[in-house]
């Protein structure tokens, strides 16, 4: 009797963590996921070539290599009315959108993917030369409708998350960016409420005022000098209101004498570095 009673209760207790934690199925094909991906790691290079590679006979591996490493994190707003709406989102395999972190309005993050796993939060983008940004960053998702202020919250653990993987992967501080930055044409994320200029205070991205003393060179048009910050310049509206966005917290789409300084900053620190 006592031993049917507690096969019940193991039932019962079953059920009940099934139905009050949705994503047990979702994380069951993480793991499946995860483990198909490390099998293409352990394979050792090929010895022979479809393509006619001259390649050796025999394979001789190297003792030295580590994990690629991300180089950048691109911060967005999730455009969406919940946390648990965008977690809902990140795990239907029909949406192929994800990131490595989700922010929610209380401050709790939700670390949903491996650093080093390839998330699918960037798109078609680019930064100046680098053209595949979500082979090379971690992506950020704050809970944030695309027009409200971000809370308090949120930003304080966001700086501690910026804090970590800095550290941890070494992360160059002009390598923090927002997802208009590097898809302009499609993007307005973060909003203009983002505190950009507190991140940069701490060391995550770049932040300048404007300054008599610098201005763009006579000759040098808006749409070079943008493109020489890393901007895609193909439409270069888009271009020009992704750079107010982020560096002004302006949203109008005229460039004046401060916005060409603060421009003029970014251009003269982008070639120190």
């Amino acid at each position: 009797m006592r031993l049917k009673y507690l096969t019940f209760l193991i039932l019962i207790v079953g059920i009940y963590a099934c139905s009050s934690f949705p994503y047990g199925n979702t994380n069951r094909q993480y793991i499946r996921q995860a483990k198909l991906l490390s099998k293409k790691i352990v394979l050792s290079p090929e010895t022979q070539s479809e393509n006619q590679l001259p390649l050796a006979k025999e394979w001789v591996g190297t003792t030295n290599f580590d994990l690629r490493k991300p180089n950048f994190v691109v911060i967005h707003h999730t455009a969406q009315n919940s946390c648990e709406q965008t977690l809902k989102t990140f795990t239907l395999e029909r949406t192929k959108v994800s990131a490595h972190y989700v922010i929610c309005k209380d401050g709790t993050i939700h670390h949903m993917l491996n650093d080093y796993m390839r998330a699918w939060h960037g798109g078609i983008s680019s930064w100046g030369k680098n053209t595949d940004l979500n082979s090379s960053s971690i992506g950020i998702e704050i809970d944030n409708n695309g027009f409200e202020p971000f809370e308090p919250a949120q930003i304080n653990s966001l700086l501690q998350l910026l804090a970590q993987l800095k550290n941890k992967y070494q992360i160059p501080v002009d390598h923090f960016v927002g997802h208009s930055d590097i898809a302009p044409r499609r993007k307005v994320d973060p909003n203009i409420n983002f505190p950009w200029k507190t991140l940069s205070s701490l060391g995550y991205g770049i932040w300048f005022e404007p300054d008599a003393n610098y201005q763009l060179p006579t000759g040098l048009s808006i749409q070079h000098a943008l493109s020489l910050v890393g901007y895609d310049t193909k439409d270069s509206i888009a271009a020009i209101l992704a750079f107010k966005r982020h560096f002004r917290q302006d949203s109008s789409r005229l460039m004046n004498q401060a916005d060409s300084s603060v421009l003029s900053q970014l251009i003269q620190s982008k070639l120190k570095n």
